[in-house]
């Protein structure tokens, strides 16, 4: 892996100039108080703004949900749990267990990298940027009604650098120090080599009560509630089965400008079922209030029961965000069958979309072509001038094509076993050393090209199967692998599979760190990582730390795409598909803002429940 100081040394003069440090928030007045911080440009809300303009600031407080998550973070799963610690790698902790906790300042979902105050009531930079200092509001309290101070905070931000989730840890790593100046006062020190985002995640981790901890394991795979001071804590948990959140009515924090509106419920409940046509039954008979619908079969087909037809379910769909969206395969290349670039681009010949588009997603996604769908950072056409002088000086380590028109995958006839793309795949693994035998191609060993495919869930072996079938087609020993919610997680985390696949977001502007976990020679071998490919590459690393040190959105895009064009030419991901919007479907017993905000869609946080509706449909 080659150094930052080594890329500038042999780099050319206008990436070495890309590449410079800049200091971060440049553009951010230091030595004076702010009430929230953005990585570019101004903040769209003042310093006496009363609420953010998604949400309804009049919303009642009452009722309940029972939720269906779509999405996750750090080590929470869909399918089960056996912890409610989700703030280290061990054990699978319940979705949505960040309600418990506050954090120094919170996101805006209408801007693409702003953060306001929540338990720090302002922030002031030094003058070298790699200072800040947060004034903490006196009120805020733990659940139990316990101080939450400047101690706290220390406690919590140097804990998660030692044992954290990798990715608080990670995010942590260019903190020098956390000082307790007095109870209210909190002073964090960065070495300078981080990147404007980088201060953006560290705000936004939770608190949690250094007493607590001093009292139980912090990394210990534990049912114990842990103590927060957020708008919700633990209710009724059954192992497994069910979690509870329950608002705390006297919540500290309830009549703050970001609070306004929101966490609105009395209670939010998961309920986890092992596969998806149980949970959809659920959803069904009403014991679930609201669902994503992530199978295309089920949107198209499954939506025909009656309290649909009755009028009691809704079912629509929202905008998607203004995000990257990943959707892609990572073919496991720390196994050297899939080192070879040929053979990756042949394994992804054999993957017809159009005939699946058509057959199994009944014509409702699109075919993804970048890590970046949906976004400004997306590779099209030719490089620019910026682009290529980050680029130059790695055209010896790149793809040829890199430098031609941003990569696309191809397209099929349609036919389910395109005999075009199959017959390139052919001559590819020929290329790459991998002779046909009978049934199946071997190299120079005698040993058979095996993959296979790591799913967790029958839709997507539903999705796998034909692809699976072109491979045998050409020769290569394909099986799918189905494994529960626990070992698809910790096959996962120790990188033990060939053929996987992700879904990722990775925020409006992508942090250092989020592009690190997913690309980056470091994060190869670091276990709980999404480098799922083993990605081990100078340049790759040369773009991210660019995007980091990007002065300007302009110039983060330039970065970026210059990133996306490289990991399309070597094909570290196979695109797949991606949806543009959100397919819902819920009870008819919630009201929500007119407008969704384009940087989020939390349902559980900006709806409430509206008592008429409920009323209506025998829910209240």
């Amino acid at each position: 892996m080659a150094t930052r100081r080594d890329f500038l040394a042999f780099g050319g003069a206008a990436a070495a100039a890309a590449l410079l440090p800049r200091k971060a928030f440049a553009t951010t007045a230091t030595g004076v108080r702010l009430h929230g911080l953005s990585a570019f440009g101004d903040l769209k809300y003042k310093p006496d703004f009363t609420h953010f303009d998604y949400v309804n600031p009049d919303a009642p407080k009452g009722g309940h949900m029972n939720f269906a998550p779509p999405n996750a973070t750090l080590n929470q799963s869909f399918l089960t749990f056996n912890t409610l610690n989700s703030l280290v790698l061990k054990g699978d902790s319940p979705p949505r267990t960040e309600l418990c906790f506050d954090s120094l300042m919170t996101s805006a979902l209408d801007e693409p990298d702003a953060v306001y105050g929540l338990l720090a009531e302002s922030v002031t930079l030094s003058a070298d940027r790699n200072g800040f200092r947060f004034i903490l509001r006196p009120q805020a309290r733990f659940n139990d009604g316990s101080p939450l101070t400047a101690e706290d905070v220390v406690f919590a931000l140097k804990l998660y650098k030692e044992k954290g989730h990798p990715n608080l840890s990670q995010a942590l790593r260019y903190m020098t120090d956390a000082v307790a100046v007095d109870p209210m006062t909190v002073d964090l020190s960065f070495n300078g080599k981080q990147s404007a985002q980088n201060i953006l995640a560290v705000v936004n981790m939770p608190i949690v009560s250094k007493p607590f901890y001093a009292a139980n394991t912090f990394d210990a795979s534990t049912l114990t509630p842990p103590l927060g001071s957020g708008p919700y804590k633990m209710g009724r948990v059954v192992a497994g089965q069910t979690v509870e959140y329950e608002r705390v009515a006297d919540y500290w924090g309830r009549d703050l400008a970001v609070n306004r509106g929101v966490n609105n419920f009395d209670r939010i409940r998961i309920d986890f079922y092992l596969d998806r046509q149980a949970a959809f039954e659920a959803f069904k008979k009403g014991d679930t209030h609201f669902r994503e619908e992530f199978t295309a079969r089920v949107w198209a087909t499954g939506y025909d029961f009656p309290a649909l037809i009755g009028g009691k379910v809704v079912k629509r769909e929202f905008p998607g965000e203004k995000t990257p969206d990943m959707q892609a395969v990572a073919l496991n290349q720390r196994r050297p069958q899939f080192q070879d670039i040929r053979v990756r681009r042949a394994i992804a010949n054999c993957f017809d979309f159009e005939w699946i588009q058509r057959v199994l997603f009944f014509g409702s996604y699109e075919r993804s072509q970048s890590n970046f769908e949906r976004s400004d950072y997306k590779a099209e056409g030719l490089p620019s001038p910026g682009e290529l002088a980050l680029l130059e000086p790695f055209r010896a380590e790149l793809p040829p094509e890199t430098f031609g028109e941003a990569v696309m995958q191809p397209a099929s006839d349609g036919s389910g076993h395109d005999r075009k793309l199959l017959g390139g795949a052919s001559r590819l693994l020929a290329e790459a050393g991998w002779k046909r035998s009978g049934s199946f191609v071997l190299n120079d060993k005698g040993e058979r090209l095996k993959v296979e495919l790591l799913a967790e869930d029958d839709g997507l072996v539903r999705i796998f199967t034909p692809w699976a079938e072109n491979m045998k087609a050409i020769g290569i020993d394909a099986s799918i692998r189905q494994v529960d919610s626990t070992q698809y997680e910790r096959r996962q985390s120790d990188f033990d599979f060939d053929f996987n696949m992700l879904h990722w977001s990775i925020g409006a502007t992508p942090t250092v760190d989020s592009l690190e976990m997913l690309y980056s020679s470091r994060m190869a071998k670091t276990p709980g990582q999404r480098n799922y490919p083993g990605t081990e590459s100078p340049a790759i690393d040369a773009l991210i730390v660019a995007a980091g040190k990007a002065g300007s959105r302009n110039e983060l895009v330039t970065a970026l795409r210059a990133l996306d064009r490289v990991l399309r030419a070597r094909l570290d991901w196979i695109p797949s598909w991606y949806l543009a919007n959100h397919r819902v479907a819920y009870w008819d017993m919630f009201g929500f803002p007119d407008q969704k905000p384009d940087f989020g869609f939390p349902v559980e946080t900006l709806w409430w429940f509206d008592k008429g509706k409920a009323a209506k449909i025998g829910k209240a």
